[in-house]
């Protein structure tokens, strides 16, 4: 029998004006937009639809801003009686997964994701690094590329976006030597704006602090399954999920993996919820058997249900 998942996207999904269908014409996702000003303490809705973006794609805003972002979506999309038989998110985005799937209230998953991306920003600041995009690469050469360039640096394979489509993070020579290794191969390689080496050993610095904010939110057992993206596989459980979001800041995501078990677990359809349709994009890639709809506003839902 066919299943439905619903995704969540992550960094870099951002833009000025996300979540401005919802908050003109859904009053849940005003209300969660509301919240989120009063919880944080500053104007997150003025950020997420007016900018600046230069103080938007920091990740310590970004974060919250794509989390509040997926969360008004989801809102909109519950309040219309609609469900998942699975969740899933990339990166940061697994945390908006777990809200929604009842792990998390709204306002813990908020200042979770506040910490967490103002400790991946401090990392950045006291072990700076780089991440690069390598395309048309295929796994087992990567790993080749990357074992000869860790003798100038740290770099790891962090993203298994899609086949062909892999990111590298770790130190700037580590990151630098890589990326013209591939070069070389004639692949292509495309530099990422980001403020630190996320999912390597250069985020460890960070773990202590995260681990602290996890235990102190009190994630719960999910309402909803998710497909976690260090490991691929279905959990619900609170111990293991948190474990597991720890071991995401400096493990990979294995998004390639996740997509491929939705497809083993009859997934045939989704939606990714909030800002922009990466996901849909990547997941494209990865198999034809689900087919993704990007919602972010109430026309989007409407154009979903008549699908």
């Amino acid at each position: 029998m066919s299943k439905s998942i619903v995704l969540f996207p992550g960094q870099g999904s951002q833009f000025i004006g996300m979540g401005k269908a919802l908050f003109d014409s859904v009053p849940s996702a005003r209300l969660l937009l509301e919240e989120a000003n009063d919880t944080l303490g500053f104007s997150l809705s003025s950020l997420m639809l007016e900018g600046p973006e230069n103080q938007l794609k920091q990740t310590q805003n970004t974060q919250p801003a794509l989390y509040t972002a997926g969360m008004m979506a989801w809102s909109m999309y519950a309040d219309e009686g609609l469900n998942a038989d699975y969740v899933a998110g990339h990166s940061l985005g697994e945390y908006t997964a777990i809200a929604a799937a009842g792990g998390l209230s709204f306002a813990e998953g908020l200042k979770l994701v506040r910490l967490r991306g103002e400790l991946m920003a401090s990392a950045g600041e006291k072990s700076p690094g780089a991440m690069s995009a390598i395309l048309g690469m295929d796994e087992a050469d990567l790993a080749s590329v990357l074992e000869t360039a860790q003798i100038t640096g740290v770099v790891v394979a962090a993203n298994f976006n899609c086949p062909g489509q892999i990111v590298i993070s770790g130190s700037v020579a580590g990151v630098n030597k890589a990326g013209e290794l591939a070069a070389d191969l004639g692949k292509k390689v495309v530099s990422l704006p980001v403020s630190g080496a996320f999912h390597s050993p250069l985020m460890e610095f960070a773990k202590v602090g995260l681990a602290e904010g996890i235990q102190n939110a009190k994630i719960k057992d999910l309402e909803i399954p998710l497909i976690a993206n260090v490991s691929a596989e279905v959990v619900r459980d609170s111990e293991t999920i948190s474990k597991l979001l720890v071991e995401q800041l400096t493990g990979s995501v294995q998004w390639t993996k996740s997509m491929q078990q939705a497809v083993s677990l009859e997934i045939t359809k989704g939606a990714e919820l909030g800002a922009g349709k990466v996901l849909m994009g990547l997941t494209r890639k990865i198999s034809r058997e689900i087919k993704i709809s990007p919602i972010d506003s109430p026309e989007a839902l409407a154009k979903f249900k008549g699908v």
